[in-house]
């Protein structure tokens, strides 16, 4: 049996680690999130300093993601993906043992730097080793680990962090990342499509980490400290200017031979319409979970566990159209990817409307359901993009092609959630000054009328008349905050419909795949 045979023959058991690997990364992206308040007791460090606990893994994470085709050809596909998953693992387990800040956020670097290929190379391997009879119910499960992640992430953290403290986030990874090793070593062969690594591009990967790692903090960073306000904001985009405009011509100059980046892959239609629209729903996946726990716990006043739990049935939604949508671009009747993409994006957009007008008396069950819908978009659209997006590419190409839409769904949600939270402080004190002119007690009878009414209510529980006035105001203050604050989550989600909508033309370069190449490990004879 031919190494080819052998990877096709067990094909299903190396998606099980791959799938298991990519799961870990992602999860570990947002489990950790709930458990910061309680690390920065344990470790004596501020708000500020214990960020970059989830800012480091980012970090790291983004600047390799674009390097991992040309690693998998560099160091062949099954080494790079076992090392990946033993630096991974071993990382999770000494950012468990960490005893300082400092050893926490090294460990956390060095973590985000191995999850780089659980995701890019792993989805890459599943294109070759699929024959295309079954690669979209293969997508589908690969869609149903990364959007299922960061939705139940939060919660699981919670949980363990309550349970066993913060430490077992990480400690967890140890058996799951055993398994996926063994499952991936043990079956996987190298692949047969290679790029020409014969020269180190030294100069191509020093501008790629410094260009994406300070947009990355930058991104971060920003809305904490009053974004161009800050030197050192304004300095890391100064850099971004200049580092990733010299990137791009690096990277497609001639005199490069061996690019880190292949750019070139965008002159696939197919794959940038789908990197585009991957940015957007990054925008929407990472978006939607960083907005809806401080809309639900703020506004709605759920607890964190309440919070995970109203999240977690959307996932279940996703889950379920992933494999919908797999059963609908495969079966007897076939249905368009762009059909399905555009029915995605439409009940997504739907879903966003919803919930930016819910009002502050909103229940569980309310906002439950705008997530269920929410959860339906995302799972129609992951899995006929991503089929589209494949439909063309060969070779090499597919590893490049990954790598490309991996990068592009995390930026996606990094752009996502600093524009919201910036939108979303600023906002606020918009909307609080607007409503804040109608308050003016003395000049609206209404709300004079309340405060009166809460003044005696306060003095017939025995305060004296000063302080009944006082209490009476900071009852009204803190109704116009609560307000203010509904208002700008309200107009925050509907910043992300109308974000979605207006990308929504690049399904306009998407076509009809006209049959997928034959993977590397699926001869004719095997089908």
């Amino acid at each position: 049996m031919t190494p080819e045979e052998r990877t096709f023959k067990y094909r299903w058991v190396i998606l099980v680690g791959l799938i298991t690997a990519a799961i870990m990364e992602v999860l570990d992206s947002t489990i950790v999130n709930v458990s910061l308040p309680q690390m920065a007791g344990n470790l004596g460090a501020t708000s500020e300093e214990i960020g970059w606990v989830a800012t480091g893994y980012i970090l790291a994470n983004v600047v390799i993601l674009p390097a991992t085709a040309w690693l998998a050809s560099r160091f062949g596909r099954k080494r790079y993906l076992a090392f990946s998953i033993v630096l991974f693992t071993a990382s999770s387990v000494m950012c468990g043992l960490s005893t300082s800040l400092s050893m926490l956020i090294f460990w956390r670097i060095v973590q985000g730097a191995g999850g780089a290929a659980l995701l890019s190379t792993a989805q890459a391997t599943l294109r070759e080793i699929f024959p295309p009879q079954e690669m979209a119910m293969t997508q589908a499960i690969y869609v149903l680990g990364i959007i299922m992640a960061p939705t139940i992430g939060p919660t699981l953290g919670g949980w363990i962090t309550d349970n066993y403290g913060w430490h077992w986030t990480f400690l967890i990874n140890l058996p799951i990342g055993i398994i996926a090793y063994f499952l991936v070593t043990g079956f996987l062969e190298d692949s047969k499509f290679k790029m020409d690594t014969g020269q180190i591009d030294w100069l191509g990967f020093g501008l790629l980490a410094v260009g994406l790692g300070c947009l990355q903090y930058g991104l971060e960073e920003g809305n904490t400290k009053l974004w161009f306000q800050d030197p050192g904001i304004v300095m890391c985009f100064t850099v971004v200017l200049i580092a990733l405009p010299a990137l791009v011509i690096w990277e497609l100059s001639p005199k490069n031979p061996v690019p880190i980046v292949n750019f070139r892959v965008f002159h696939n239609p197919q794959l940038s319409a789908a990197a585009i629209l991957f940015v957007v729903l990054g925008f929407g996946l990472y978006g939607g979970v960083f907005m809806y726990p401080l809309f639900a716990q703020n506004e709605l006043m759920l607890t964190p566990t309440q919070t995970g739990l109203a999240l977690f049935p959307g996932g279940l939604a996703t889950g379920v159209m992933a494999i919908v949508s797999a059963r609908l671009t495969s079966g007897k009747i076939k249905v368009p990817p762009r059909a399905l993409i555009i029915t995605g994006l439409t009940i997504l957009v739907c879903s966003m409307f919803w919930l930016s007008s819910l009002p502050p008396t909103s229940g569980v069950g309310d906002a439950q359901a705008a997530l269920l819908l929410r959860g339906a978009g995302l799972g129609l659209l992951f899995t006929p993009i991503n089929l589209a997006a494949f439909s063309t590419l060969k070779g090499p190409e597919i590893a490049q092609g990954s790598s490309m839409l991996n990068l592009s769904r995390q930026l996606g949600g990094s752009f996502g959630i600093a524009i919201l939270a910036t939108y979303l402080t600023n906002q606020s004190i918009t909307d609080k000054a607007v409503l804040g002119r109608g308050l003016i007690v003395g000049s609206n009878y209404p709300m004079t009328q309340r405060y009166d009414l809460a003044v005696q209510l306060f003095v017939s529980r025995g305060f004296p008349l000063a302080t009944a006035q006082k209490a009476a105001s900071d009852v009204i203050v803190q109704a116009l905050n609560g307000q203010a604050q509904a208002v700008a989550f309200n107009q925050s989600f509907l910043l992300i419909g109308i974000a979605i909508i207006a990308t929504a033309p690049a399904i306009l370069l998407l076509r009809p795949p006209k049959g997928s190449p034959a993977p590397a490990a699926a001869p004719a004879d095997m089908h």
